[in-house]
């Protein structure tokens, strides 16, 4: 592990103004279809991208990092099954999640692609990237969802007992009905931003039309319940012997990597940042003061930074190789 390092900030696109959420398409992959946004590149020679987003977000939540770095990466933001636009998906491990990630990646024909991916999505990417190492030139993680064992280390802990509840869907449903999508998005809001007052009006009203729609479809509250099922099934599966555990799969990641962890963050506690960091051979670690869960969205232009610096010493390793090759 060593310290990240950050690009000039000249070096980094600064857009004026916030871009809309960039379009996508529906697509049919052999496993299910799934929603895509694509970040056009702004510059020749940006190279495939991929960006998987966390629990209860969606590919909206990377616009402004893509956006930022669009003169460099050409980037496929994923609406995992069951949010955004993405249907369901009958069952949901992170296995399976990186099985449709690997699918999308594959049938894209754009492999290997710089991969990213936020808390749940940072699961995701870690086993997609030490299973189908062939798939990904570079890992950026941001929080990811690695497995703990003391519940200190997440507010979200005490809810991890009601998922035993039966009809667990339908009470979150009913309780559902009652909000409105403006209460939905401030409590996210002040569950994942360390200072609310810093998002951009654009941004707000953007999710709150994103909530809208989710609370009007049928599946909303089952896929959240779903997918944290599945996801604290990797954490309890990660203490058990001869098992895939996160922790044993990360120490097998053979690509660069970038582990960025929000100081504040009260989803999955900053102390979880070295050991991530520490279990990937060829990592660098950046921990941004004033942040918290979701530092692709509160600090875009440091993640940037350093997501560029990383990608030109990807770059510059490849140099030699490939200058032999044209000698040869």
């Amino acid at each position: 592990m060593k310290r990240a390092r950050l690009a000039e900030a000249d070096g980094v696109r600064n857009p004026i103004r916030p871009h809309p959420p960039f379009p996508g398409v529906e697509h049919q992959l052999s496993r299910r279809r799934l929603f895509i946004r694509h970040t056009p590149p702004t510059a020749p020679g940006a190279e495939p991208a991929v960006f998987i987003h966390g629990l209860g977000g969606s590919a909206q939540n990377w616009t402004d990092l893509a956006d930022a770095l669009s003169d460099r990466l050409a980037a496929d933001a994923i609406d995992l099954p069951g949010f955004g636009h993405s249907a369901p998906a009958p069952r949901v491990t992170v296995p399976l999640l990186a099985q449709d990630v690997a699918a999308w990646i594959m049938e894209s024909g754009r492999a290997p692609v710089h991969l990213a991916g936020h808390s749940l999505g940072g699961a995701v990417a870690v086993y997609l990237a030490a299973t189908r190492p062939n798939l990904v030139r570079t890992l950026t993680l941001i929080s990811p969802a690695m497995p703990f064992a003391n519940p200190r280390r997440s507010h979200q802990s005490r809810f991890v007992p009601m998922l035993a509840l039966p009809r667990m869907a339908w009470f979150a449903e009913r309780a559902m009905r009652s909000r409105t999508p403006e209460q939905v998005v401030d409590d996210i809001i002040l569950g994942t931003w360390e200072d609310p007052t810093v998002i951009h009006p654009q941004r707000r009203r953007e999710a709150i039309a994103e909530a809208r729609r989710r609370l009007a479809v049928p599946w909303n509250s089952r896929a959240y319940i779903q997918t944290y099922r599945g996801l604290m099934a990797s954490f309890f599966q990660a203490f058990v012997p001869g098992t895939h555990s996160l922790w044993r799969l990360a120490r097998t990641i053979e690509c660069p990597t970038l582990v960025v962890w929000g100081k504040q963050d009260k989803v999955i506690d900053v102390r979880q940042a070295p050991p991530t960091a520490l279990a990937i051979p060829d990592s660098r670690l950046l921990i941004l003061d004033r942040t918290g869960h979701v530092a692709m969205m509160e600090r875009w232009q440091a993640v940037a930074r350093a997501m560029t610096a990383m990608l030109d010493e990807y770059r510059d390793a490849l140099e030699p190789t490939d200058s032999a090759m044209s000698v040869m």
